[in-house]
């Protein structure tokens, strides 16, 4: 009988009495123990020779999920499957983790309007680790925060420099890709279960899934946001960035021969031409082409397009660049859009501009229907259109897998929508809660044995609680407490409450002196009266359950204040600095979880330097009458602010 790891794994487990736990719930997702270093493995045997060694080397896999793609989605879909109990292969055709995120293109991790409608689940976890190991924001580092989160579930194989290049599918069923790593010469087959594609450019389509690339038709979408009169191939074009570093001595700048040369008559207006925010996301092109199959002309221009708009900045006679260098300059372009997959629902303009009320929510949105122009740098006037939607809206579950094919699941900017709907949905922090529900919904797939689209018609209320449980927000849906926690009494019935965060009053309003000169109708701003909610902890309190006779008392769930707030928070630190991203100082950093036994409190788990949002932890049943989270010190030296605390 042929044994998987998986199913060692799981024996293994029964042995030692915690069946049907997850890994993450064993471990509470607190550090893994440190692994004894161990001297590399020696080859034995003769000289390879062509006459007994291959050049090509060809593997075989096998998982309940296969995830192309390794960008916030990706990431955030492969941890997720992995800590609900499936076995993950994720393939990635770049060196490192994070697309658009990664210190490769360094776009903007933007998301939702408003900080009490940020994103968190993994994406906060992963942005909070990479503040505490990586305070100076170096994009590098952050590179390796994603990988590190990625290879601490056991679970994940993850493959990076690896292109799906091939798709079997059979019955509307796909039964394995076939991709190629280019630092192995290597060959592999994946077969999976399920498969999630996450590649931003539909590359699972080769299955003969069902897809769209450019823009519908008014008439036919019925979308009167929408500029064109018959569908089109256009799309919004790639970016290219920068990375600019003050200096003390200025120095003209030399572009290549082959950049643009641009002068005051020449240079396209509506462009904020001097170093300002150090974010170049309008050097922008290749809208009118394809962004896929041209991509190798569309670098090459964008390139041209940099080092010209630079030499202009830098060199210009009104000194407006003389205290800055150029320190860092993208080889790869960060697309916006290229074909999107089609779901059983297509999200568009009327769903979002409605909040996306739908009954199969499971992530949302917030960022604005953002339109941009498919000429890019070149269009003579804004760059792009914004529309204001309610913040937030909710992403609805039959947009995240296939219409045709039974086993394909997708998650970031190739979700089910039309251009204009996925122009609201496409920024990255939207990708990475878009990316937790569809592997989450893959894993449960996975253990019910059954397709996507059932989920949505058996399963979709479990799978909406998982996610809730898991620290996604799920606008409109009340999340639930566990009946031990509603069956105590209280200290603070304001952590039984089901809410995790502050609570947000916001409408767009009109920002004084009138339209940007980048976005045409961008001048809006989002303002919000915030409602507070949780609880405030001094050093030394606590928060207390009590019940009238002992109970079984089997995890504690948590959610701390990690300040939701882009500010600071996100990569997108353009310019180096020495200065550090200090830790919210609101957050607990040591806290004890203790229950009472005999008269006296009992110490069961205990923090010493948390950096996590959520805790949860899961144990053996423990007899109790009382449970409290004692709070012992924050990372700002004052009280703690405690959104929720649970007990099942």
């Amino acid at each position: 009988m042929h044994t998987t790891r998986r199913d060692f794994i799981k024996s293994s487990a029964a042995a030692a009495g915690i069946l049907a736990m997850p890994a993450a719930a064993l471990r509470g997702h607190c550090e893994p123990a440190p692994k004894a270093a161990r001297p590399p493995k020696k080859y034995t045997g003769g000289m390879k020779t062509q006459d007994n060694s291959d050049v090509i080397t060809r593997r075989e896999l096998s998982a309940d999920l296969v995830i192309a793609g390794g960008g916030p989605s990706g990431v955030c879909a492969a941890i997720a499957a992995a800590r609900h109990g499936a076995t993950v292969i994720l393939m990635q055709d770049r060196p490192v983790l994070g697309g658009n995120g990664s210190s490769e293109i360094r776009m903007g991790m933007l998301g939702s309007h408003g900080n009490a409608n940020k994103e968190t689940g993994i994406f906060e976890e992963l942005q909070m680790e990479n503040i505490y190991r990586n305070p100076l924001m170096r994009y590098t580092l952050w590179d390796d925060i994603l990988y590190s989160a990625v290879k601490r579930e056991e679970a994940v194989t993850l493959l990076l420099n690896t292109s799906v290049r091939a798709v079997e599918t059979e019955n509307a069923i796909i039964k394995s890709v076939t991709a190629w790593n280019t630092n192995e010469y290597c060959e592999y087959k994946a077969a999976g279960r399920l498969f999630v594609d996450c590649s931003g450019d539909s590359i699972l389509r080769l299955s003969g899934a069902e897809f769209r690339t450019g823009r519908e038709a008014a008439a036919e979408s019925g979308e009167d946001f929408s500029r064109t009169r018959t569908p089109d191939p256009c799309v919004m074009g790639s970016s290219i960035l920068l990375q600019l570093r003050k200096c003390g001595e200025h120095r003209a700048f030399i572009a290549p021969e082959w950049a643009h040369h641009f002068t005051d008559e020449t240079i396209p207006r509506h462009r904020p031409l001097h170093p300002g925010n150090n974010n170049f996301w309008w050097l922008e092109y290749g809208g009118m082409l394809d962004t896929i199959a041209d991509a190798g002309k569309i670098q090459f221009e964008l390139k041209r397009i940099a080092y010209g708009v630079w030499a202009y900045m830098k060199n210009h006679p009104d000194g407006r660049c003389k205290d800055y260098e150029l320190d860092w300059f993208g080889s790869l372009p960060g697309k916006r859009e290229s074909a999107r997959l089609v779901g059983d629902l297509v999200l568009d303009q009327h769903g979002i501009m409605g909040g996306g009320k739908f009954p199969d929510v499971v992530a949302h949105g917030g960022w604005t229907l953002d339109d941009h122009y498919p000429e890019g740098f070149y269009y003579n006037g804004p760059q792009s259109a914004h529309h204001h939607p309610p913040v937030p809206f909710g992403i609805p579950y039959r947009a995240l897998y296939s219409k045709n094919i039974g086993n394909l699941l997708f998650a970031g900017r190739n979700a089910s929508c039309t251009h204009l709907g996925m122009s609201a949905t496409r920024v990255m922090a939207t990708c990475a809660v878009m990316g937790q529900a569809a592997g989450t919904a893959a894993a449960l797939a996975a253990r019910h044995d059954c397709t996507p689209r059932d989920i949505y018609k058996q399963h979709i209320a479990e799978l909406q609680d998982m996610l809730q449980d898991d620290d996604q927000l799920i606008p409109g849906r009340p999340r639930k407490v566990p009946l031990l926690t509603r069956q105590a009494s209280a200290q603070f019935d304001e952590l039984r409450r089901g809410i995790d965060r502050n609570m947000e009053e916001g409408k767009w309003t009109l920002r004084k002196g009138g339209p940007t000169n980048v976005s045409g109708n961008g001048d809006y701003t989002w303002k919000a009266k915030t409602i507070e909610t949780g609880v405030w902890l001094k050093p030394g309190e606590s928060a207390e359950y009590k019940w009238q006779s002992p109970v079984a008392l089997r995890s504690v769930r948590i959610i701390f204040d990690t300040h939701l707030t882009t500010r600071g928070k996100r990569m997108r630190k353009l310019e180096a600095t020495t200065n550090y991203e200090p830790m919210p100082k609101m957050l607990a950093k040591e806290f004890a979880v203790e229950i009472l036994q005999n008269g006296a409190w009992v110490e069961i788990a205990r923090e010493d330097n948390n950096w996590r949002r959520l805790w949860r932890r899961r144990f053996p049943a423990r007899q109790t009458a009382a449970v409290r989270l004692r709070i012992i010190s924050t990372w700002g030296g004052g009280d703690a602010r405690v959104f929720s605390f649970e007990a099942a």
